[in-house]
Order: structure tokens, then C-alpha cells, then sequence
């Protein structure tokens, strides 16, 4: 059985709910998550094989009608993007960090996994919607080289929802260990210092 995923990304709360009833009811998927991110969108992602992944899309899309912002669909997805999904983060590691900044969920999902297929890179970080304004950040590492592919690679996926790509050579450490917290500004300040 080759894994897919998928994920529509809804401008509609309630089109979002009757997409992912929907997409349930119309073909036997293995797993469905779905709920409500900043800034008031709805999401549905759905995973197993492709076959019933692929079914589950379109249903899904004809519900939508045209509050669907953005979606993604992902046959042999790379077991990086699952563990990231799942929250789960690397270690930091490598010379440099790649940094993928997109409009949509979906688009940050691409791109992360069009960047770890493409190049000799991990996937330290995929943060998606809530506390970023419904955007998406892809956080690659590895040697320079590899790290400027997986940017180029993960680009040309996305570009209608790309707003900005950044490669940093060498990640300060104090940037570093920021950038390992949650994320959020305030949780990671020690307070006491001043």
C-alpha cells in the first residue's frame, strides 16, 4: 500500500465540515483530522492509500464549491512531513537553514515535502496557521548546497502561495535555540534577566 495525504484548506467553517463528512463517506481513508485555524479557515487532512485519498479529494472539492483557498494532495508522501504533522521536530542540524514562508497550510506542506524528496535536507520544523495568521513555515537544514535545492525545489511547487524564501549559511546558536521553542514571541523570554 503506498501512504497519501491530503489536505483541503476552507475559507467556510461550515462547507469545511460538510467537505470533510464528505470525503469520509465517499471512500475508506485510514485517518481524518480536521477543525478550525487562525484566521477563521477550516481544515480537512486525510490519509491512506492513494486510490482512497484521491476519492476523498474530490468529494471533498465538489462540496467546496468556491471557498476552497488551497489544497494539497500527496501520494507517497515523505515520512518526514507525517512526523512533522504529528508534531514531531528534528534536531537542528547542518550549516544552514532554509526557510519557506507560504500564504496557505497546504502550500507548507508541499513544499516541505517537495524539499525532502528533492535534496539531502531535514525537515527540522513544519509550523502551520495558528499563531502565524493562517500561514505556513518550512524550516529545512543540512550543508549549503543541499539546503539552497530543497528552497529552489520547494519555490517552484508553490510559487502562487509562496510570500518569501531565506537561506541563512550559518544559523546563529542563540537564533537557533529560538527557534526550537514554540515559536511564539514571550514564551521563551527569560523575563527575570531585566
Amino acid at each position: 500500500m503506498d501512504p497519501a495525504l491530503a489536505l483541503l484548506e476552507f475559507d467556510s467553517l461550515a462547507l469545511g465540515i460538510q467537505a470533510g463528512d464528505a470525503m469520509v463517506k465517499r471512500a475508506p481513508v485510514s485517518q481524518i483530522r480536521s477543525g478550525t485555524v487562525h484566521p477563521g479557515r477550516y481544515l480537512v487532512l486525510v490519509a491512506g492509500d492513494v486510490a482512497s485519498v484521491e476519492e476523498a479529494v474530490q468529494a471533498g472539492k465538489e462540496v467546496a464549491q468556491k471557498e476552497l483557498r488551497d489544497w494539497v494532495f500527496l501520494p507517497q508522501v515523505h515520512p518526514e512531513v507525517v512526523a512533522a504533522l504529528h508534531n514531531g521536530r528534528q534536531q537542528a542540524s547542518g550549516e544552514a537553514l532554509g526557510i519557506i514562508e507560504t500564504a496557505t497550510v497546504a502550500a507548507a506542506i508541499q513544499a516541505a515535502d517537495a524539499g525532502v524528496k528533492g535534496a539531502e535536507v531535514g525537515l527540522w520544523q513544519l509550523r502551520l496557521a495558528d499563531g502565524l495568521g493562517g500561514k505556513g513555515l518550512v524550516l529545512f537544514t543540512g550543508l549549503v548546497a543541499d539546503v539552497e535545492a530543497a528552497v529552489e525545489i520547494s519555490r517552484g511547487r508553490v510559487s502562487a502561495q509562496l510570500i518569501r524564501t531565506v537561506i541563512i549559511p550559518q544559523l546563529h546558536t542563540e537564533m537557533q535555540t529560538n527557534l526550537s521553542g514554540m515559536g511564539r514571541f514571550g514564551e521563551t523570554f527569560n523575563w527575570n534577566v531585566y
